[in-house]
């Protein structure tokens, strides 16, 4: 019995082990899915969607019956004495008697209704309460958006290092055997010692590339984790290599798109902000108008010798009062109105900003289509270069191999490959972002 325990212990380890090194495998799109529900700041902006709503019914519950209630006790460790004339008792006129007044200890309870019957402030209020939730809205698109762009360049850069470590590898194996045969045929008296030395500095460059290709790796890994909401040291796997998510991000129908303004988020925070400084403006001018509530009571007193108050014999007497508390603003050395004219100059300031990002938005279309197009056209040179630098470089080595190129010769075609290599992942990477960037502003 206490072997199969210990088994069974010792399975249940394994498998919550295993649950816990589980590495996560994301494509683009998945990873995109897994950062809007998991990235730290995509959580907290639908936190905010719930404190708007909150804060809604907060300024809504503020013109809605309140009841409070209130309780009150005294004890009266040494009572206040009063004089009376004592001729009240039979005494002599101009004399007077001490008297003490009630009983030392008092108890009060009371319930309160309060009603606001009408305030400018809070119908203004309770109309700013849908703009503030449509910025809460609205800000929160904005985060999913910048959320997605996140992981995109993340997802990218981690591809781009995984290419980088790889064309390193490769490139490091082939300047390995070219070292090899060249020190080969140097030792044997048919070279020359400088062959030798350039490989040596090219390979020595080659791999401190690599060194920082793996840094890199590890440290873009972690990066995706963390915008993916996940801890930074947990494997993660990407199903999907640079070259075709490339291909994916090519699409030239996207530069026919029709354009909303009234689809990019900018232009909706922008509107938020103009639809805020209006109820502020129409705030200040409710400070101008009377104030009406309204009251009702209800309480009862007691009073003893001895603490008895909750004795079911204890006497209380009730009472009760309804009332009315009118405000009326009527002369505020003109504060008044210069709050009225500074809220209405913020709002003139909010449509000429609203104009301005109107008008930045429409730029920066344009200036996204332009980077796209760059993207996609570099992305084809590239790759083009890339095929030509390949040619050159393995003409090099055979040239090379046969004494009819130098060392020097060859270097210098190795190094324009290792450089083209590098513009070539990179302009994969463009594509995929100036792509994100567009997609982003059209928000269609």
């Amino acid at each position: 019995m206490r072997t199969t325990i210990i088994s069974l212990f010792l399975i249940l380890s394994w498998y919550s082990q295993a649950q816990e090194t589980n590495p996560y495998s994301f494509s683009m799109d998945e990873a995109i899915a897994h950062a809007l529900e998991h990235n730290y700041s995509a959580i907290n902006a639908s936190r905010d969607i719930v404190d708007a709503q909150k804060q809604k019914w907060e300024t809504i519950a503020d013109g809605l019956p309140q009841i409070s209630g209130a309780i009150s006790y005294q004890n009266q460790l040494k009572q206040p004495v009063n004089q009376i004339p004592a001729e009240f008792f039979g005494g002599e006129p101009g004399t007077f008697q001490e008297v003490v007044f009630g009983q030392p200890q008092s108890a009060t309870a009371t319930a309160t209704l309060t009603q606001q019957i009408f305030d400018g402030s809070y119908i203004v209020g309770v109309q700013a309460t849908k703009a503030f939730l449509s910025f809460s809205q609205n800000n929160k698109e904005k985060n999913e958006l910048d959320v997605r762009k996140a992981v995109v360049e993340a997802y990218g850069n981690v591809l781009l290092a995984q290419e980088s470590v790889l064309i390193s590898e490769n490139n490091k194996k082939t300047l390995e055997k070219n070292l090899y045969e060249t020190q080969k045929i140097f030792e044997n008296g048919l070279g020359d010692e400088e062959s030798v030395d350039q490989l040596k500095i090219t390979l020595s460059s080659v791999e401190n590339q690599l060194k920082n290709a793996k840094r890199l790796e590890k440290i873009t890994l972690q990066m995706l984790n963390l915008v993916l909401g996940l801890p930074i040291e947990t494997p993660t796997i990407l199903t999907e290599n640079l070259d075709d998510l490339t291909q994916k991000q090519i699409d030239f129908g996207l530069m026919d798109s029709a354009f909303n303004i009234e689809n990019n988020v900018d232009y909706k925070l922008a509107i938020n902000q103009e639809e805020q400084r209006y109820f502020e403006h129409k705030l200040a001018k409710s400070r101008a108008l009377p104030t009406l509530n309204a009251f009702v009571n209800y309480g009862g007193s007691s009073f003893s010798d001895s603490f008895n108050f909750l004795s079911s014999g204890q006497e209380w007497f009730g009472s009760s009062v309804l009332g009315f508390d009118l405000n009326i603003p009527i002369f505020s050395s003109l504060k008044r109105s210069a709050g009225t004219q500074r809220a209405k100059i913020a709002l003139e300031k909010a449509k000429t900003q609203l104009t301005e990002a109107e008008e930045q938005i429409r730029l920066q279309l344009e200036s996204a289509k332009s980077d796209y197009i760059l993207a996609i056209e570099e992305y084809g040179t590239s790759k083009e270069n890339l095929e030509l630098a390949e040619r050159i470089e393995n003409k090099n080595q055979v040239k090379y191999s046969e004494g009819l190129a130098t060392s020097f010769e060859l270097r210098q075609a190795q190094t324009q490959l290792y450089t083209t290599q590098q513009e070539y992942l990179q302009s994969m990477v463009d594509v995929i972002n100036n792509k994100t960037e567009l997609e982003t502003i059209l928000n269609n």
